[in-house]
């Protein structure tokens, strides 16, 4: 509480922070929420951290999220807190990591990168995607673990064996940023592979994680104070029910004060463990481990005036996320144009279907996630 106390004060000399919390309130129940579908305009009126961190100077990495959402590292080791999801998957000094997510603007792959180098491992930083080349990076370093999304986990596997390349050197994996659907983890652990689940974001660090004594859910991580909200208020629910995540990190280096990422979870009764991922508290998915947002379709609409509604459904299709871009459009020669610029927009490949004008449902939903949790 002293932490908290001192991270509150640090808060309030940062203007953005100021301006959110207000004067008066110091305990954490009365703070309000700082969500974060609000940053991108924030940012925007006051770049690059909206008042609510130090200048980038003050930082030893900067970054460029989906949204766009701006944040930095800090010099530090291991800054988001990511280490105790590698040590529950057993990585550690003498290990090699495969860390295949992106280095380049967000900040994925530094999170992991720092994490492992913190607890002594080697990283190669593969990166997503270029299978054949990690193929030989596989052959040459045999890595023990990897880091990465859980769909690419078994492209790579699957790739490994049409190539009649061993693979079984990877034993271990931390795994985030996109579903991990029962019959994946199936999959995976018959291939010999203890997956950790974690579960965190570039502006938190790690906020929970599976753990390999085959307890329920996801334990949450040190240093955070984790709640569970009814969604678009500031009330805690009791344990049991499912709610908006907000989390606080004690860091007057780094305030960070009720900030929902806009994720669903629930405490479990009496374990202080949570279900894990549940679902959007809003309509923004994680597809691939990018967020996709609605101001991103209303983008797309602009682009492409012709047509009236358009919804973004996301799902599930041979382990892997797929998103198809649903357009009331009459102009085939759309179909395209629309593909493209989808890709531009949000950096994904999707598919497009039109549909007759008036046929999508007028409920103000641009982005549908049909994926089971």
């Amino acid at each position: 509480m002293h932490d908290l106390a001192e991270t509150l004060r640090a808060a309030r000399a940062l203007p953005g922070w100021a301006a959110h919390l207000g004067p008066d309130a110091t305990r954490l129940q009365d703070l309000p929420v700082l969500r974060k579908s609000d940053l991108p305009a924030m940012q925007r009126a006051q770049p690059p951290f909206a008042g609510l961190a130090p200048g980038p100077s003050g930082f030893a990495r900067l970054f460029a999220s989906p949204g766009p959402i701006f944040e930095g590292m800090a010099e530090r080791p291991d800054p988001w807190r990511f280490a105790p999801a590698l040590e529950a998957a057993g990585i550690g000094r003498g290990d090699i990591l495969l860390n295949c997510f992106a280095y380049h603007l967000t900040p994925g792959g530094f999170i992991f990168d720092s994490a492992a180098r913190h607890l002594g491992a080697a990283v190669i930083p593969a990166g997503p995607g270029n299978t054949a080349a990690l193929l030989d990076v596989i052959r040459a370093y045999r890595p023990g673990a990897y880091a990465g999304t859980p769909d690419f986990l078994k492209i790579l596997l699957e790739a490994a064996d049409a190539a009649g390349l061993d693979a079984g050197c990877i034993t271990r994996a931390v795994v985030t940023g996109a579903a991990f659907p029962p019959s994946l983890r199936e999959w995976v652990a018959a291939r010999g592979i203890l997956a950790i689940e974690a579960y965190g974001t570039a502006e938190l660090g790690l906020i929970a994680h599976a753990t390999a004594d085959g307890q329920p859910g996801m334990a949450v991580a040190p240093g955070v104070i984790l709640e569970i909200l009814r969604p678009g208020t500031n009330e805690a629910l009791p344990e049991g029910e499912v709610g908006e995540v907000a989390v606080t990190i004690p860091d007057p280096a780094h305030p960070i004060l009720r900030f929902a990422p806009g994720d669903m979870s629930a405490f479990l009764p009496g374990s202080g463990r949570i279900k894990g991922w549940m679902g959007r508290a809003d309509q923004t998915a994680k597809v691939k481990g990018m967020f996709i947002r609605p101001e991103q379709i209303a983008e797309i609409g602009r682009l492409h005036p012709q047509c009236a509604r358009l919804r973004l459904v996301v799902t599930r299709e041979a382990e892997m996320d797929s998103m198809c871009l649903l357009a009331e459009a009459t102009d085939a020669a759309l179909e395209a144009a629309l593909t493209a610029t989808l890709q531009a927009v949000t950096k994904l490949r999707g598919r497009v279907e039109l549909r007759p004008r008036g046929s999508l449902p007028a409920d103000g939903r641009v982005i549908v996630d049909e994926r089971p949790v």
